[in-house]
């Protein structure tokens, strides 16, 4: 999981490589720009597309199974605590608009769960970094919408240029949620691994 979210981050680097290479070019618009520059910035720009897509969708794949898996194992650690049941750890990433929330929600769930006192007031073990990954990607989700939309409805090449600076900040922003949720998988893999080892009888996938 750790893995793919880092390749994830690598191809937002390839990316921006790529977005920089045609922003070069548009710079060059009005003194103009070799054929073999403009094929080779539109290959860049499908290879990084493609390899952007297909890491983003294993990712997707590879981490909501592995939610659903913390969020099953929660269930041992702290029966009758949690509020949505396992199936919103898939489902809830699909709901329109609520999709926005509804993951963070089982997200804290599950982390109180896996705490060495799940029951113990929130101050201990606080989820703050469920928090501050939530928000990094959901800033970041939101924000590359915006871009790429920007990039799509841009004609002249200073629409292209300060479209691709916007992509740019998106690849940015995607950076900074994949290390978060690097971050948060391991730490939470961590804590699921711990309570395992000291429940004595507990079945967990972890």
């Amino acid at each position: 999981m750790s893995v793919l979210l880092l390749l994830v981050a690598v191809g937002e680097i390839a990316a921006a490589v790529a977005a920089l290479n045609l922003r070069r070019l548009m710079e060059l618009a009005a003194v103009g720009y070799s054929e073999e520059d403009a094929e080779l910035a539109d290959r860049l720009l499908l290879i990084t597309s493609v390899f952007q897509v297909a890491l983003y969708v294993a990712t997707v794949v590879v981490f909501i199974v592995w939610f659903h898996r913390v969020r099953s194992n929660a269930d041992v650690f702290a029966p009758g605590t949690l509020e949505r049941g396992r199936g919103w750890a898939i489902g809830g990433w699909f709901v329109p608009v609520a999709g926005l929330w509804i993951p963070r929600g089982i997200a804290v769930e599950v982390w109180r769960a896996s705490r060495t006192d799940p029951f113990a007031p929130d101050r201990h073990e606080p989820h703050t970094l469920v928090n501050v990954w939530w928000v990094g990607f959901v800033v970041a989700t939101v924000f590359t919408r915006y871009a790429d939309r920007a990039y799509d409805d841009a004609g002249t090449p200073e629409q292209i240029i300060s479209a691709v600076d916007r992509l740019l900040v998106g690849n940015g922003l995607q950076i900074v949620a994949a290390v978060l949720a690097v971050l948060f998988v391991r730490r939470l893999t961590h804590m699921q691994h711990t309570n395992a080892s000291k429940g004595a009888g507990r079945t967990v996938a972890v």
